[in-house]
């Protein structure tokens, strides 16, 4: 479900491999958590994040949380958020290539990254948590805001609003727009740049850039995991999600997963 592609002995990539619709399930968060530890301990420098031609992530499987009890949604929600505490907190850089559709949690993935080129195309990308009756917690708007701005952030996440590439460039929501046949090599040509430049002054520059993303992420029990939980619980939610589990059911894209 994540591959591991080494690109020299600094950079490696994960790739999100779940075709067609990289749904984001506990085994990916888990899977993620695990390969961002481990590229640190072996000795990288920089992360690349990445998906399948045409799709970087449509989004949370919801379908595996329908029905489930309060302790499975639980654990699965924390792995989410625990998962934003290692990107938040990461000591290594990770730049996010979104080869396509990037939709609600796959945006929120991308947003925790440092830098994201996106392929141009017929994609879309942006948090539509609202459209499916979830409201995502200030923990997370916080870091959707200080990559697109207060008024950018509030017309996403309420209106719920997809983008083409070009206005998510406009927008900021991505840094660059590059042809798909070059985004992989245009991700890893940027994060190169990075690593070149002398490593305490780099190192300690984006720790100071960074700090207040890592202090909204500092502590996990202050962070509003079971207010989430609950509120994903409500019998109104679930009826929305089911909806939307029985439309991905029926199209091979799915526009509207949380």
């Amino acid at each position: 479900m994540i591959d591991l592609i080494e690109h020299g002995s600094e950079i490696i990539e994960l790739r999100i491999s779940r075709p067609p619709l990289n749904l984001i399930d506990v085994t990916v968060l888990k899977a993620l958590r695990s390969a961002l530890a481990e590229a640190e301990h072996a000795g990288f420098r920089g992360v690349m994040l990445s998906g399948v031609p045409g799709m970087f992530s449509s989004g949370v499987d919801i379908a595996s949380l329908i029905d489930a009890d309060r302790a499975t949604v639980r654990a699965y929600w924390e792995q989410v958020f625990l998962l934003a505490i290692d990107m938040a907190r990461s000591r290594l850089p990770i730049f996010a290539a979104i080869s396509g559709h990037c939709l609600a949690a796959g945006a929120l993935l991308a947003v925790f990254c440092d830098y994201r080129l996106m392929a141009r195309g017929g994609w879309r990308i942006g948090l539509n948590e609202v459209q499916v009756g979830v409201a995502l917690p200030a923990c997370f708007q916080y870091a959707v805001r200080r990559v697109v701005g207060a008024l950018n952030a509030e017309r996403l996440l309420v209106f719920g609003r997809l983008l083409e590439p070009a206005q998510a460039l406009e927008m900021g929501l991505v840094d660059e727009l590059v042809h798909p046949a070059n985004l992989i090599t245009s991700t890893r040509e940027r994060l190169q740049e990075l690593l070149l430049m002398p490593a305490h002054g780099f190192t300690e520059t984006r720790a100071i850039a960074r700090r207040d993303l890592c202090e909204v992420f500092a502590d996990m029990d202050a962070l509003p995991l079971d207010e989430f939980v609950d509120a994903f619980m409500l019998p109104e939610t679930q009826s929305v999600l089911r909806r939307v589990v029985s439309q991905m059911r029926r199209t091979t894209l799915n526009v509207t997963s949380v």
